[in-house]
């Protein structure tokens, strides 16, 4: 919640001059975004620190304490929606920290968890958090609605049994 609320913080002061931040820390997880859109993790060694936390109350499951699990994770959503995308709407900093709000789109042509494949598109907006250390990515906190999603690929409210 703290997190949030900082996000909330650093968005009432930022103006559209926000969008075209060129700190150390923007271009970073800019580059971090662009990595990921173009399935160049080896890119992200340079970008991203070896022990990494990830935190998201969107998947309380998935626990990512270092780039290895991070690398991991990113090649499970990418077989799950091979096509996803990461479009930046605003990205800012201040100190330590970056906040973000994007969006994520992509068809589910691979099982996500319990659901199986949809081959439904997905444009899902979110919300991140990035704080870092010595020019690299230490911690992120990353939140979407995840009944949006859910309902965009066909997946709830779920089918009657």
């Amino acid at each position: 919640m703290k997190q949030y609320v900082l996000f909330l913080v650093l968005a009432s002061l930022c103006t559209l001059s926000c969008q075209a931040d060129d700190t150390d820390n923007v271009r970073t997880a800019t580059a971090m975004i662009a990595a990921i859109n173009a399935r160049d993790l080896d890119a992200l060694d340079k970008l991203i620190a070896p022990d990494i936390l990830r935190h998201s109350a969107a998947t309380p499951d998935i626990i990512v304490t270092n780039l290895v699990e991070f690398k991991a994770f990113l090649r499970t959503d990418f077989a799950t929606v091979s096509d996803s995308v990461q479009t930046v709407d605003v990205i800012f900093g201040g100190d330590d920290l970056v906040a973000v709000r994007a969006r994520y789109i992509g068809t589910q042509d691979g099982p996500m968890g319990p659901f199986p494949a949809s081959g439904k598109r997905l444009e899902l907006p979110y919300v991140g958090i990035l704080r870092f250390k010595d020019g690299k990515v230490v911690e992120m906190w990353v939140e979407w609605d995840n009944l949006t999603a859910l309902s965009q690929l066909g997946h709830f409210p779920p089918p009657h049994e």
